[in-house]
């Protein structure tokens, strides 16, 4: 009787421990996927945030499925005089490469986000390599300059994925800040979201063809410039060499960790 006692506490704790990390995950958001990274320390991390100690941050588009907003975005950023990353997808480089090249031609950077927007960790490191390549090429040809941070579709990777990213010559950028812009839930939730939680180093994640981008975009760079943030692209926020990536995703100096 006492061995089930026993028994059923040790069950029920990780029953517990596997509903907090699902519940965390799904619901917390960007802090449930740090509790995951911190409860799985042989995955290698691609690059959330980084270790700043000035107010300096970068904000992101993700770019696949639509252009019609662009433009404006592109106007609001002129406004504000910010510079920030776009992250394309192969397709949609097909689709609009005028508006690649204007992206581009702004003043802003152009990142790869893979060539047909697949789940990347199914791949091989061959069809990695593939997807990687044939998208930079594109963005090479219309901007004169090979992209070399990469983004994954879904925010989905692995260890094979960041290897052979880094061995074609990408930074693999996730992020530390969701603005959940894709739900549509409107303006003010979006601002509430990202200048509640962006801090020094922060990467904020949006979407070029949200539904409220061009309402919710110069309220969130209002505030972010008037709490003192410098807005920069991502290439000049990370750091090249010498790194580490701790348990967090926060990128740092090697120098500190020794």
């Amino acid at each position: 009787m006492r061995i089930w006692i026993i028994n059923r506490k040790l069950v029920l704790s990780i029953v517990f421990i596997f509903i907090f990390v699902g519940v965390s995950f799904f619901y917390l958001g960007d802090f449930g996927e740090m509790i995951v990274g911190v409860m799985n320390r042989d995955k290698t991390l691609p690059i959330y945030c980084v270790d700043q100690d000035q107010k300096k941050i970068a904000i992101s588009f993700d770019a696949a499925w639509g252009d019609q907003y662009t433009d404006g975005i592109l106007e609001i950023l002129d406004k504000y005089h910010v510079k920030t990353t776009f992250f394309l997808v192969g397709f949609w480089v097909d689709k609009y490469p005028d508006m690649v090249k204007k992206i581009h031609d702004k003043g802003h950077e152009v990142g790869n986000h893979s060539s047909t927007h697949p789940h990347m960790s199914k791949l091989s490191m061959e069809q990695i390599s593939k997807e990687l390549n044939e998208t930079g090429e594109k963005i090479e040809k219309i901007t004169g300059k090979k992209p070399i941070l990469f983004r994954p579709p879904f925010g989905d990777y692995n260890n094979r994925l960041i290897d052979t990213a880094k061995e074609n010559g990408y930074y693999t950028i996730q992020w530390d800040v969701d603005s959940l812009d894709w739900k549509e839930l409107g303006t003010q939730p979006v601002v509430d979201r990202v200048t509640r939680n962006v801090k020094n180093g922060s990467i904020v994640l949006f979407h070029n063809n949200a539904k409220y981008v061009v309402e919710y975009l110069p309220l969130v760079i209002e505030r972010l410039q008037k709490e003192g943030y410098e807005i920069v692209p991502i290439s000049q926020l990370i750091i090249k060499k010498d790194f580490y990536i701790d348990h967090t995703g926060m990128q740092k100096c090697k120098e500190e960790k020794e």
